[in-house]
C-alpha cells in the first residue's frame, strides 16, 4: 500500500512539470525557459491637470463646468470650464482705476507746465531786474562810495535772487519729471495688469493636449472622499483630473529576486488579459528597476519593478486592468 502511494505522487509531480499551475506566478517551469508574473495596464502617457494659481490673485477657482468620469476625449476638447467671476471682476476694478490714473496723469501733466510757466516768468523778472542793478551800479562810478556800496548790494542780491530762481526752476524740472514718470509707471502697470487678468481668460477652459479617457480624481478638501463635482472649489497645486493615452499602454509588474538576472532590456514578452485571456498581445521590457523591495509589508518576498511596453495599441487595452506576463 505503501509503494502504491509513493508511485501515484510521482506520478502526479511529473504530471506538473510542463506546466504553470494556478497560484505558481514568478515560477520557472522545470524546463527553466518560462516566467509568468501578473500586473497592471497603465498608459505610458497620462496628462494631468493640476490648477495652477491664476496670477497673483487667484488660488481658489469654482468649477463651473466638467465633463463626466469616464468620457472619451479627443485631442483639444475641453473637459473643465472654471469660473470668470473673480477676475472679470478684478479687470473692471482695474479699468475704473486706469481712468481715475490716466485723469490724475493728464492733471499733472497741465499743472507742471502752469509751473513751469510761473517759474520762466519769475526768471525773466529776476533776470530784468538784474540787468537793470548791473546798469544801475555802471552809472554809480563817479558818486560816492557809500552810493556805490549800495548798489553793488543791490546788484549782488539781484544775482543771488536769479541763480535762486534758475536753481529753483532746474528743481522742479526734475521732480516733475520723475512724478511724471512715476504716474506713467503706476497707469502702465495697471494696464499690464489688465492684460495679464485678460489673458488668464482663456485659460480657465481646460483643454485636453492628447486623447484619452477623462478621469476625474478624488476632492481631497470633502470629508465624503468624492470626486470633484460641478460647483466645488479647487484650490491651486490640487489634480483635478487625468487624461492617460490609451494609444500606448504599458504593463507595471514585477519578478522575483531568483529570476532578475534571466530578465533582460527589450526581450520579448507575451501578455494576457486576465479578462480575455485566450488573447495575447506582445510586448518588451522597456525598464527594469536597480533596487531590490519587498513586495509588501507582509511578505518578505523580495522583488524587482519592471515595466512592459505593449507593442500595437488595442481598444480593449484599458488603465488599471489586470495581465499576465510571460516572458520569452
Amino acid at each position: 500500500m505503501t509503494r502504491w502511494l509513493s508511485t501515484t505522487l510521482m506520478l502526479l509531480l511529473f504530471s506538473c512539470g510542463g506546466r504553470i499551475l494556478p497560484g505558481d506566478e514568478g515560477k520557472t517551469t522545470s524546463d527553466g525557459r518560462t516566467i509568468v508574473e501578473t500586473g497592471e495596464l497603465a498608459a505610458i502617457n497620462s496628462v494631468s491637470f493640476v490648477i495652477p494659481r491664476y496670477g497673483r490673485h487667484w488660488y481658489e477657482m469654482k468649477i463651473i463646468g466638467l465633463l463626466n468620469h469616464g468620457t472619451i476625449v479627443e485631442q483639444g476638447d475641453s473637459v473643465a470650464q472654471l469660473d470668470p467671476a473673480a477676475i472679470n471682476k478684478y479687470i473692471l476694478d482695474r479699468e475704473s482705476n486706469m481712468e481715475t490714473q490716466l485723469a490724475a496723469l493728464e492733471k499733472m501733466i497741465v499743472e507742471q507746465e502752469n509751473r513751469r510757466q510761473e517759474s520762466e516768468s519769475r526768471i525773466r523778472n529776476e533776470l530784468s531786474s538784474y540787468e537793470l542793478k548791473k546798469i544801475e551800479l555802471e552809472a554809480t562810478r563817479f558818486e560816492s562810495d557809500r552810493q556805490q556800496q549800495i548798489k553793488q548790494m543791490e546788484f549782488e542780491q539781484a544775482t543771488i535772487n536769479l541763480e535762486k530762481e534758475k536753481r529753483v526752476f532746474e528743481l522742479s524740472k526734475k521732480i516733475n519729471e520723475n512724478n511724471l514718470r512715476i504716474q506713467k509707471i503706476r497707469v502702465e502697470q495697471i494696464r499690464k495688469d489688465i492684460e495679464d487678468a485678460r489673458g488668464l481668460l482663456p485659460t480657465l477652459t481646460l483643454r485636453t493636449p492628447v486623447s484619452g479617457v477623462f478621469q476625474i480624481e478624488i476632492n481631497r478638501q470633502d470629508n465624503s472622499r468624492n470626486i470633484y463635482k460641478i460647483g466645488d472649489n479647487i484650490y491651486a497645486g490640487n489634480n483635478l483630473a487625468n487624461v492617460p493615452e490609451l494609444a500606448f499602454m504599458k504593463v507595471i509588474t514585477q519578478v522575483n529576486e531568483t529570476d532578475f538576472l534571466r530578465i533582460n532590456q527589450g526581450q520579448g514578452v507575451v501578455v494576457r488579459l486576465d479578462a480575455l485571456p485566450s488573447v495575447t498581445f506582445d510586448g518588451k521590457v522597456s525598464y527594469i528597476g536597480k533596487l531590490c523591495r519587498t513586495k509588501d509589508r507582509t511578505s518578505r518576498q523580495k522583488i524587482f519593478d519592471v515595466e512592459v511596453t505593449l507593442l500595437a495599441p488595442d481598444e480593449r487595452l484599458k488603465p488599471g486592468m489586470t495581465v499576465s506576463c510571460e516572458f520569452q
